[in-house]
């Protein structure tokens, strides 16, 4: 939690981050944390969210750790209603959950396709309504976060099909956010740049990945700190006159 400023002004909420086992969410998780908010950490891969829930309780935070496969859309509902009957039930949820296979176009199978849209596109759409459904119901305030990406507006040769979820996830967050306008739901999304994680590190020690950054207006990465701003703005009270939104944070790398 290396250079995260510490914040009270998520005291008594709490916040959902799918995808919480690796580079992003776990991030995300810690920035809420640190703010005050007490933390649900979901993935797959229990081992890996239940090492996180240990550091940030062990720095004093309020982690639960519960695995979740985001694509099960039958389960989303159960566990919802589970997190209720826990006391449990999230107040800000952060659709982070991703993924993506690297291939040309013309080499998609339907399985490569079904796998990156189920789970950029699909699981957030389901996952919003069944978090918003509870919140309508019961009149209170939220925040939906969704993760996309600057490959929602910009090509990123090679990702077509990453491109084009995330394209949806940037529309999805403005039709919800216009559907629950007067519900006191906002829905707003985050566009990162690129940035190193453990799932692109191999490539920017490569020729092309060192070339690739050499063309930035920067010529750097982007760290995963830079969306800590932007995170608390749009879960904590001072983003409360903003939904529809998406905020790209890049660097600069697609001025």
């Amino acid at each position: 939690m290396d250079n995260i400023a510490t914040k009270t002004e998520l005291n008594g909420h709490t916040a959902l981050v799918t995808g919480a086992s690796s580079g992003l969410g776990v991030r995300f998780a810690q920035v809420l944390s640190a703010a005050g908010a007490r933390v649900i950490i979901t993935a797959r891969r229990a081992e890996k969210l239940q090492a996180l829930a240990d550091q940030i309780n062990g720095q004093g935070g309020d982690a639960h750790a519960v695995a979740l496969d985001v694509t099960d859309l039958d389960g989303i509902g159960g566990f919802f209603e589970s997190l209720r009957d826990k006391d449990l039930m999230p107040d800000i949820l952060i659709n982070n959950a991703g993924m993506n296979v690297v291939k040309p176009a013309l080499e998609y199978t339907p399985d490569d396709y079904r796998q990156v849209l189920d789970t950029n596109l699909t699981a957030p759409f389901f996952l919003a309504n069944e978090f918003a459904r509870h919140h309508i119901e019961a009149g209170n305030a939220a925040r939906i976060i969704n993760i996309a990406s600057v490959g929602g507006y910009n090509v990123l040769p090679g990702l077509t099909p990453y491109c084009t979820s995330k394209s949806g996830i940037i529309m999805m967050t403005r039709g919800l956010a216009r559907e629950w306008a007067n519900t006191g739901i906002n829905v707003n999304a985050i566009c990162p740049g690129y940035i190193e994680t453990e799932i692109n590190d191999f490539w920017w020690q490569t020729e092309g990945g060192k070339k690739q950054i050499a063309g930035w207006p920067r010529r750097r990465l982007a760290d995963k700190s830079d969306l800590d701003g932007a995170l608390l703005l749009l879960a904590g009270p001072q983003g409360k006159g903003m939904t529809g939104t998406a905020i790209t944070v890049d660097d600069g790398q697609y001025i």
